[in-house]
């Protein structure tokens, strides 16, 4: 009983306690701050999700038969290689000048290429030969339009802060 109560007025362990609260916020918040632009474009990009070819590609992704998930889990995975150009940007680029800039429009444009061109092309070229039959219509131009349309919204969408972020940057004064 004495242990008891020399631990609950013991400011050690109130510290202790307080420390670790805030060491779970500051996780929560980086968790955040990585999976909001994900959200966020999911959430713009919804629209294509009315193409049926669109719906049966997320049916078979992980988790299988679940299209709301796959959707996500795509949509915050395409964010991170601008997630991933904007922190080396910051990281490694001085602020001075028009670095951060350039890094900023150099991470649009690789997360366009990316999101518009590649990901259609993994998903047409390269899920059928993992065996993974997903498009009914036979991968025709539709499912094309349809996928690069898709990825070049998605693009489009990722990356309208970047270029706000680079045109601030650019401007005398900077930030």
């Amino acid at each position: 009983m004495v242990s008891a109560l020399s631990a609950v007025v013991d400011p050690a362990a109130s510290l202790s306690a307080a420390t670790a609260a805030a060491a779970v916020v500051e996780w929560l918040w980086t968790l955040a701050l990585f999976l909001f632009p994900g959200l966020v474009a999911a959430g713009l990009c919804a629209p294509f999700l009315a193409a049926e070819r669109l719906r049966a590609l997320f049916r078979v992704l992980p988790p299988a038969g679940r299209l709301l998930p796959s959707y996500v889990g795509v949509a915050v995975g395409l964010s991170v290689p601008y997630i991933a150009g904007v922190a080396l940007t910051v990281a490694l680029v001085d602020s001075a000048g028009p670095g951060w800039s350039e890094g900023f429009l150099d991470t649009a444009l690789f997360g366009g290429v990316i999101a518009g061109l590649v990901a259609p092309a993994l998903a047409v070229l390269g899920l059928p030969r993992l065996g993974i039959d997903w498009d009914p219509t036979g991968y025709g131009p539709g499912t094309w339009g349809v996928l690069v349309a898709a990825g070049l919204w998605y693009a489009v969408v990722a990356a309208v802060p970047l270029v706000a972020l680079a045109v601030g940057m650019a401007l005398p004064g900077g930030y």
